[in-house]
Parts: C-alpha cells; sequence; structure tokens
C-alpha cells in the first residue's frame, strides 16, 4: 500500500463513511504500525461484508493528524495510541462483533 497524505487519507475516508449512512459516533478510527492484528485480532472486524477503511499516512504525525479530524468529527477512539511506526489510520464501523 503507497503511503498518502493526511488531507487525502481524510478525504478518502470520509467519503467512505458518508456513503455507508451512520453518524461519526457508529465509527471507532485508530493508528497502528501493524494493521492485520490492530484490525481484524484486536478490533475483531470482519474482513468481509464490513464497513471498514485503511491508509497508510507518510509519517505517523501524519496518521495523528487523520485520527484527530475524524475524533473531533465525532468517531469513536482515543487519541495517543501507536509510536512513530503507527502510520495506517483505520476506521470501521462498530457492531457487536466488533472490540472498540
Amino acid at each position: 500500500m503507497e503511503p498518502k497524505d493526511a488531507q487525502t487519507i481524510t478525504n478518502e475516508m470520509h467519503t467512505h463513511m458518508k456513503k455507508e449512512g451512520s453518524p461519526p459516533k457508529n465509527w471507532y478510527v485508530g493508528i497502528t504500525s501493524d494493521i492485520e492484528n490492530r484490525l481484524f485480532g484486536d478490533h475483531n472486524v470482519p474482513k468481509k461484508d464490513h464497513w471498514r477503511i485503511h491508509r497508510k499516512a507518510f509519517t505517523s504525525n501524519d496518521a495523528r493528524a487523520v485520527e484527530k479530524a475524524f475524533l473531533d468529527y465525532g468517531c469513536d477512539g482515543g487519541a495517543g495510541g501507536g509510536d512513530d511506526t503507527a502510520t495506517f489510520v483505520y476506521a470501521y464501523l462498530k457492531a457487536s462483533v466488533t472490540n472498540p
């Protein structure tokens, strides 16, 4: 996955969320360095037939900027996670099978 700048990621994620139609509070957003483990392991997000999106940012600061924008928008999640290698930003629609 090619890295993208914060504004491009924000736009792509926002478009995806709007397409689904739920309010921001129904979405969880976060950052990580290991997208497979975090999204599909820790959060138990289904790999098929579930609304989710992830993008790779150029830097962890870019990833944090995107995360903050969505937390300010009203998405669930918590700032301050990850480390300097956390360049993936992800969001998923919360459901009974997912773990926040």
